[in-house]
């Protein structure tokens, strides 16, 4: 357990709040991940209260993983990075949330993770998790491709993957196109006999739900099956097109984050594969940057 003695007296969070989990870190001046903790879904679209909540329990299960369990929540400044904030009025409610930190410094999931990914250097990353995107961050000018949310958009997604799935085995359950592999591992995972009983399990769902079934998409691609193929080949097609969007910024390096990417990512265009480049740090870590880069603007 660290004593207070080695703690320096501005100690630093870094959030990554998602569809999914929401992600702490807390750092020392020397960027030292001292401790790290995981909650619940980060979206304030999907919900403030939960958002919040699960903002405030990652900060204090990353403050107990590195022992540091008597150090309160108003002396850590705080750089928090959430999904949904790139729409204006969610980013105004997250805003005006009377936080419990020291100071907090907002960003959207798409900036911070780009910081992260080339360690607070200009760059390009493309999202492929539960929702997808592309962004580049160039002299402090900021693009996006995509981030419309699922349904309507986060075409490439695990979300989209899933729903992709779904749609296809109901059709074909109706005889409208040809069965699939996919089939019956769809119908065993969500415990159905039948097409009535697989939208009464599917209806109303959000993202995070399709998105856990993306996964036997690419299992039934990889052992040759023609419809997740085909599926499989579309979305990857699209996220070529965000890469090449992305390129045409001329961004210094471009990675690919999100946990759909070590089953994505074999599956882009060779040249694109060839010249994505490893994200350097994590999202949460760019949050602490982006917090430091505020905070000393603030001081100076």
């Amino acid at each position: 357990m660290l004593k207070s003695s080695d703690i320096d007296n501005e100690l630093f969070l870094g959030i990554d709040g998602g569809g999914s989990k929401c992600k702490a870190i807390v750092m020392n001046k020397d960027n030292q991940i001292l401790g790290t903790g995981i909650a619940g879904p980060g979206n304030p679209l999907h919900g403030f209260e939960q958002a919040t909540n699960s903002i405030t329990e990652s900060a204090k299960l990353a403050l107990e993983d590195a022992g540091l369990a008597h150090i309160e929540l108003n002396e850590l400044i705080a750089g928090v990075g959430l999904a949904g904030v790139n729409l204006p009025v969610l980013f105004d409610k997250m805003q005006s949330w009377q936080h419990p930190f020291k100071h907090m410094y907002l960003a959207t999931d798409l900036l911070i993770a780009c910081l992260g990914a080339h360690q607070g250097q200009d760059g390009a990353v493309m999202i492929s998790g539960t929702g997808s995107c592309g962004f580049s961050c160039i002299d402090d000018e900021e693009f996006i491709i995509g981030a419309h949310g699922f349904p309507h958009g986060d075409k490439g997604s695990g979300a989209w993957f899933g729903l992709q799935a779904a749609k296809h085995v109901l059709l074909s359950i109706d005889g409208v196109i040809e069965p699939s592999s996919m089939n019956q591992v769809l119908l065993k995972k969500l415990n159905c006999k039948d097409d009535t009983e697989l939208v009464e399990a599917i209806a109303g769902k959000v993202a995070t739900y399709y998105a856990q079934l993306a996964n036997l998409v690419f299992d039934a691609a990889e052992a040759g099956d023609k419809v997740a193929l085909g599926i499989v080949e579309e979305g990857a097609e699209y996220i070529n097109s965000i890469a090449r969007t992305l390129w045409a910024k001329n961004p210094k390096r471009m990675s690919m984050i999100g946990g759909l990417t070590p089953r994505l990512k074999p599956w882009l265009a060779k040249e694109i594969q060839a010249q994505l480049s490893e994200p350097l740090s994590p999202p949460e870590v760019g949050s602490v940057l982006f917090a430091r880069k505020q905070h000393a603007k603030l001081q100076a």
